[in-house]
């Protein structure tokens, strides 16, 4: 065909060409970004989770801590009573409890008309009364002994912001004698909450199960007490349950937050830790802002190149013959190389591509001098599980120290062939040997590759092993071929694993040598 009949086609093949790549360059950088993308997302929201796991566990046991100091205090007045030793023992214990317990504010007990029986104050407020409470009231008309967690208060001693953690003190009868109060200074949890890495814009909060924040950061006293039960975590608390995790735009301050909640283990509270989103996708924003800038450069530079390629096109038709030589020579070479190329690049040992030609040739020479070919197939047991257990690196490290060694027990005879048959599977091909001879090799083989103990957990007996199959024939001209040698030693490989694995069989034995 007339080269003015061709040019166009090379033209529109290139620019083609030109606009596939460039296509590809920026899908690719998108993927990739979109990827990077979730898997940045995916991470922060673990961080969330174990942040809030952690404020989970340091709340509940800081209210538990103050939960058994009040379960102390409760059964020494119920059997002590409220006399002038009983009292002033209890200061004491009170005193001990207050120095070992750095979360306490103070301990308390209230009478059944709200007024103080015992404390831990230095000194007490004369005519001071805490039957208006939440805590006293709950108590007294609720028979629960039960802990019960109260709504935050501010001290009428310190003008602290408190948590009170309480429990309700019967008479014999059963009847409302009184409250046993253990406030938690809020400043204790914002310590913990301020050595948190949340970010600039993060945010943490415990909240009841009613829907009162006890406390917060970012921290404002007005937070404090605040009712949650129309915001969007509270309800997405409520809908998912005890554990979860949400994208939220916050009720205090707008800022969109990746959110994951949990419920303390002991008592009707939930905590939630919050990243900023924007600060989750900020370091993912600048990554993909040079890639993105790197990218349309270079599909700039491929444009270009390609323009100019297409101009050379019209300044080289002449050339085109030398061309196709240089090329018919390349691929000669290709051809070349591919034939030298006979050697696993994994494992060191022959490729298929050799075994295949030397199966072939040493067929063809015991035909000739009517002597045995002996092959061994090997698989390694339950490599899959292998590699899905310690991972593909592994895997590949512990099928290099099977194959060196079977490379190093095979024999060194000429024709004597150790091959990588493909995945986990060897070859062995052993010229002028039997049945009898080569499963000596083969039972050699498995015997050394069990001794190295490999772990593999996912394996019987709990190290790597090896199961082989075994076959050896003089070949008849026009009766056998390379595939029947190869068939049956896969045949007695397939006998192996069903036997067990861990064993070589012969094709024409029925159990397992």
């Amino acid at each position: 065909m007339p080269a003015r009949f061709q040019r166009p086609t090379i033209i529109f093949r290139t620019i083609a060409f030109v606009a596939i790549v460039c296509v590809s360059l920026v899908a690719i950088d998108a993927w990739n970004s979109w990827s990077a993308r979730s898997v940045q997302l995916r991470q922060m929201g673990v961080a969330t989770s174990n942040l809030a796991r952690a404020m989970a566990q340091q709340a509940d046991d800081t209210i538990k801590a103050a939960d058994t100091a009040l379960i102390g205090i409760v059964e020494r007045v119920e059997y002590d009573g409220t006399g002038p030793v009983a009292i002033a023992r209890l200061r004491r214990l009170m005193a001990m409890r207050l120095a070992e317990l750095s979360q306490l504010d103070g301990l308390h007990v209230y009478d059944a008309n709200g007024d103080w029986v015992a404390n831990t104050r230095p000194a007490t407020v004369p005519n001071l009364n805490n039957a208006d409470r939440e805590y006293f009231v709950f108590h007294r008309t609720h028979e629960d002994r039960g802990p019960h967690i109260g709504v935050p208060v501010k001290s009428r001693t310190t003008g602290k912001l408190l948590i009170p953690v309480s429990r309700r003190i019967n008479h014999g009868d059963g009847s409302f004698a009184g409250v046993a109060l253990a406030t938690i200074d809020i400043d204790f949890l914002m310590n913990f909450y301020n050595s948190l890495e949340i970010g600039q814009a993060g945010a943490v909060v415990l909240v009841t199960e009613s829907g009162v924040m006890m406390t917060r950061r970012p921290y404002t006293t007005a937070m404090v007490g605040k009712s949650m039960l129309d915001t969007e975590l509270f309800r997405q608390y409520s809908s998912r349950g005890p554990v979860g995790e949400a994208y939220i735009t916050s009720a205090q301050d707008g800022v969109t937050r990746l959110n994951s909640f949990r419920r303390l283990a002991h008592y009707p509270l939930f905590v939630a830790a919050a990243l900023s989103k924007d600060e989750i996708l900020a370091t993912w924003w600048r990554d993909t802002l040079w890639h993105s800038g790197g990218v349309i450069f270079l599909v700039m530079v491929v444009a270009f190149v390609g323009w100019r390629l297409i101009k050379q096109i019209e300044l080289r038709t002449r050339t085109e013959a030398e061309l196709v030589r240089a090329r018919d020579a390349l691929e000669s070479l290709n051809k070349t190389l591919n034939k030298l190329a006979m050697q696993d690049g994994l494992t060191g040992l022959a490729n298929r591509r050799q075994f295949d030609l030397t199966l072939d040739s040493e067929f063809s020479r015991a035909m000739r001098n009517a002597s045995t070919l002996a092959l061994i197939l090997i698989d390694v047991d339950r490599f899959k599980q292998y590699n899905d257990v310690y991972g593909h690196a592994a895997g590949d490290e512990c099928l290099q120290t099977i194959c060196r060694t079977i490379r190093e027990l095979t024999p060194s005879r000429p024709g004597d062939l150790a091959a990588r048959y493909g995945g986990e599977e060897i070859a062995v091909l052993l010229p002028n040997t039997d049945v009898a001879g080569a499963v000596a090799v083969a039972e050699k083989i498995r015997n050394a590759i069990r001794e190295l103990e490999i772990v593999h957990s996912g394996n019987a007996g709990g190290f790597v092993t090896l199961s082989a199959g075994v076959d050896a024939l003089i070949p008849v001209s026009g009766f056998d071929q390379p595939t029947e040698l190869i068939q049956a030693a896969d045949k007695a490989l397939y006998t192996a694993k069903a036997g067990g694995r861990n064993r070589v069989c012969a094709s024409r034995e029925t159990a397992p040598l």
